[in-house]
């Protein structure tokens, strides 16, 4: 990978896609990760030695992640209401992970499998507090890989 590559590869800013519904303003991804269980298979070799043998396992599910400074945006306490609800045939969706460059352009998307809303919560309210209040939403998903 050379110079202007890895110029590129900073990530600048992070997005959420939603169904074909974009949210650029994510300011932090955490636990975005693509994980598998491990089969240990324990058997002797034909010449009666013991080994142990790890296997590759089902693809696990996860949790991301995703603050952002608080905005009028709706979309996230509608999205976490129809899960609270019940409505996980509106809630179950498929979605996408973005980061883009200083430019705005598209780096890299990490889709996510039939992912719904687990918790939203906003930071501390702190009277006289100098600092952005945000919205920390986590999602959980059935499989994450990257496109």
């Amino acid at each position: 990978m050379g110079l202007p590559e890895l110029d590129k590869a900073v990530g600048h800013s992070f997005g959420l896609e939603i169904d074909g519904v974009q949210i650029k303003q994510i300011s932090e991804v955490s636990g975005l990760k693509m994980e598998q269980d491990v089969i240990e298979l324990k058997q002797n070799t034909a010449d009666g030695k013991y080994i142990n043998k790890k296997l590759p396992g089902r693809p696990k599910a996860g949790e991301v992640t995703l603050t952002r400074g608080l905005t009028e945006d709706t979309n996230f306490e509608k999205w976490i209401k129809d899960s609270h609800f019940g409505k996980m045939g509106d809630a179950r969706k498929g979605g996408s992970i973005i980061v883009y460059d200083y430019e705005g352009t598209e780096l890299k998307r990490y889709k996510l499998a039939n992912c719904w809303p687990k918790s939203l919560e906003i930071g501390s309210l702190k009277a006289g507090d100098t600092s952005v209040l945000t919205e920390k939403l986590v999602v959980v998903h059935e499989g994450c890989e990257p496109q």
